[in-house]
């Protein structure tokens, strides 16, 4: 597939919007379970992936693969966990994530494709393909790791626990662990946008 059908708009995106719209539906879950209970908190937790879904479309002009996907499995799981009472099937849900994410960063991987960047729909400024193939690579063994995780909290915490855990651990060790990846970008070409800003402060 060329460039040019994977071409992206140049418009730039609000990250703090993305991050939202990712991390939003979770807090509502998490807040919702608290006051609530599981159920209701479920309910909550669909309704606020379908206004993700929404806002970013509206807002953003797009759906990210990654955000269709993880609406899909809430709604999926969601209705499973409230038809059966079971907070299992909600729990699941992460690995499943995961594992497809890493199934797919590893097919690609496989085929000498950066699949990372199809899904993330957007391109981190002048990151070679050798640059996109590593990191494809890296979080493709974090999801899987991620995977293991869940599943391994999943079977020996609490619900409470393993929720706060979900919410809160893990979000922070995605942090850590994309923060970590950025030496070896910069490395690839990644453009954190230091010379635009070194430009802007000349012609003033």
């Amino acid at each position: 597939m060329s460039d040019d059908v994977i071409n992206i708009e140049p418009k730039k995106e609000n990250k703090g919007l993305g991050f939202a719209l990712d991390f939003g539906p979770l807090l509502v879950f998490f807040l919702a379970y608290k006051f609530v209970g599981i159920i209701a908190g479920t309910a909550a937790f669909m309704a606020a992936i379908l206004v993700a879904v929404i806002i970013s479309k509206w807002k953003m002009g797009k759906i990210s693969p990654m955000l269709w996907l993880s609406a899909v499995l809430v709604i999926g799981f969601g209705a499973l966990t409230i038809y059966f009472n079971d907070p299992r099937f909600i729990q699941i849900k992460p690995t499943i994530i995961y594992l497809g994410f890493a199934i797919i960063l590893g097919v690609g991987l496989l085929r000498g494709k950066a699949m990372l960047k199809y899904l993330l729909q957007a391109a981190y400024e002048g990151l070679s393909d050798e640059g996109w193939l590593k990191l494809s690579r890296n979080w493709a063994i974090f999801f899987v790791a991620m995977a293991v995780l869940n599943e391994a909290m999943r079977l020996t915490l609490t619900f409470d626990l393993w929720l706060t855990l979900k919410v809160w651990g893990i979000t922070i060790l995605s942090f850590i662990f994309a923060i970590a990846n950025v030496p070896m970008l910069m490395r690839h070409g990644l453009d954190l946008g230091q010379d635009e800003e070194v430009e802007e402060a000349e012609s003033k």
